[in-house]
Order: structure tokens, then sequence, then C-alpha cells
């Protein structure tokens, strides 16, 4: 018996579309995120980035459950006295892609490999986005959009 090694040569990136609509933060941002370290390909490597890109579109429309509308995201200017908080409740009126963006991320790898991870993903707001192009080039790729 052989084991099986993932090649940079061998890796196929496909495209995929993931409509936020009435779905559950996180249980959303746990398939997204599984999607993008490529955990649903049988030919899953830990330390490679075989995954997908990931599109999620109506960022806007997600469904926060629970008592998560009270979380506060921090973020620090490195100078003192330079922390500043928002509310989650905000962030949705005001940027909601970023509510998504940071839902994701907590959920890869907190070192280089999932900052290189959180590169694939793009989250929009509304329905537009602009790479319907990647999402229609079928061809030698493998590039594929899936509901």
């Amino acid at each position: 018996m052989t084991t099986y090694i993932l090649r940079p040569k061998d890796i196929v990136e496909q495209w995929h579309v993931v409509d936020a609509t009435d779905r559950p933060l996180g249980r959303m941002a746990s398939e997204v995120a599984a999607t993008l370290r490529g955990k649903n390909r049988p030919t899953f490597t830990p330390s490679m980035g075989a995954g997908d890109f990931v599109i999620v579109i109506n960022a806007a429309k997600v469904k926060v459950t629970g008592d998560t509308v009270a979380k506060k995201y921090y973020r620090h200017s490195m100078y003192p006295g330079g922390m500043k908080s928002v509310t989650q409740e905000k962030l949705l009126a005001t940027r909601p892609e970023r509510v998504v963006q940071f839902a994701i991320k907590g959920m890869l790898p907190h070192n280089a490999h999932g900052a290189k991870l959180l590169k694939h993903l793009k989250v929009y707001a509304g329905a537009d986005h602009p790479h319907q192009s990647q999402l229609n080039a079928g061809s030698g790729k493998g590039h594929e959009a899936k509901a």
C-alpha cells in the first residue's frame, strides 16, 4: 500500500457560490470553511491549500440567531487607548460582509495557511458579484458553480 500525496500540479480549483439568504451564520460559515480547506475532497491534505474558491452572496440577509446580536468585534490601532469595538448588530447594518468574513476566518487555521485560504473567499452584501467569468469558464480548469 502507498499513501497518496497531493502535489501542487494536481490541484484543480473550482468556484462555488453560496447564497446566505436566511441561513444561520455559524452553519453556513462552517460549510464554507470546510470548502475553503478542501475537506470535502477525497484528496484532502491538511498542509496544502487544495480547497476551492467560494463566493458568498446576500451576506446582508444572513440569519443571526440567539444572543449573538450583542456580540462585539474588537480592533486596536496599536496606540495607547486605541481599542475600538462595534456590536454585531451595527456591523450587520453597515458592513454585513465583514460579519460573514469574521465568522469564516474564525473557523480556519490561525496561521499563515489560514491567511492564504482566506484570500480564496469573496463576500458580497448583495446578489451581484464580479466573478461571473470564473463561474462560466468551464473549459480546462474545472471551474464550476455550485448553488
